[in-house]
């Protein structure tokens, strides 16, 4: 990983301050490499800096922005992370989002562009009026039909519930889009996870049901 060397803010003059908070981002070599590739063959490169800011969210991921950006330009909040010969400027807003992410290569070589993986998700929740009855089983099947599947279908896939033992852990499966995909995982464990244990306080873990390798599964 590319060691993020020094966080600045601007003061009310426009002067740069030192952060002193812990990396928000990091970026691995490969990934820098292609960003000051692309970075060259702009006008006045030495001028800019890389924007990575939060636009919004779709179902448990945020979506970003990328861009190049004069730094003479950021905002008196901006964050400015100096990573190796690259400046990176996060808005404010960002900032606690992002924190802990990397900006990577994708995993499949002819996918191209690049990926952030980020730690992070948003709340699913954030917002929305919930009416969920009856038993666990049935407000998890609700939770799933109302909020994580209109979600997930953002990605063509879905969840599908297997069932929920008597220790209240709910056992549960990705399909579609979501089938296979290596980061299906993190998907349960992250957004949907916190979806459901949110929602239904008696939930004490979501199991990945498609994951063999944790030991035999009851519902099967």
């Amino acid at each position: 990983m590319t060691e993020t060397t020094d966080l600045q803010q601007r003061d009310d003059n426009g002067a740069s301050v030192a952060v002193d908070s812990g990396p928000i981002i990091d970026i691995v070599p490969a990934a820098l490499d292609t960003v000051l590739g692309i970075r060259a063959d702009e006008e006045n490169p030495e001028s800019l800096g890389l924007r990575i800011e939060i636009t919004g969210t779709r179902g448990v991921d945020y979506i970003y922005d990328l861009a190049f950006d004069e730094l003479a330009n950021a905002a008196a909040d901006d964050v400015i992370a100096e990573i190796g010969a690259l400046s990176v400027i996060v808005p404010a807003a960002t900032v606690e989002h992002l924190r802990g992410a990397v900006l990577d290569m994708p995993t499949d070589p002819d996918q191209g562009g690049l990926v952030i993986r980020n730690p992070n998700r948003p709340d699913p929740l954030e917002g929305v009026e919930l009416n969920l009855e009856g038993t666990v089983a049935e407000r998890v099947q609700q939770l799933l039909e109302q909020q994580i599947n209109p979600s997930l279908a953002a990605h063509g896939g879905f969840a599908t519930l297997i069932g929920v033992d008597d220790e209240q852990r709910v056992f549960i499966t990705l399909g579609g889009g979501c089938q296979g995909c290596a980061m299906s995982r993190m998907t349960i464990t992250q957004g949907i996870d916190r979806t459901i244990r949110s929602a239904i306080p008696e939930v004490i873990e979501i199991v990945d049901a498609t994951d063999h390798s944790s030991g035999e599964n009851p519902f099967y």
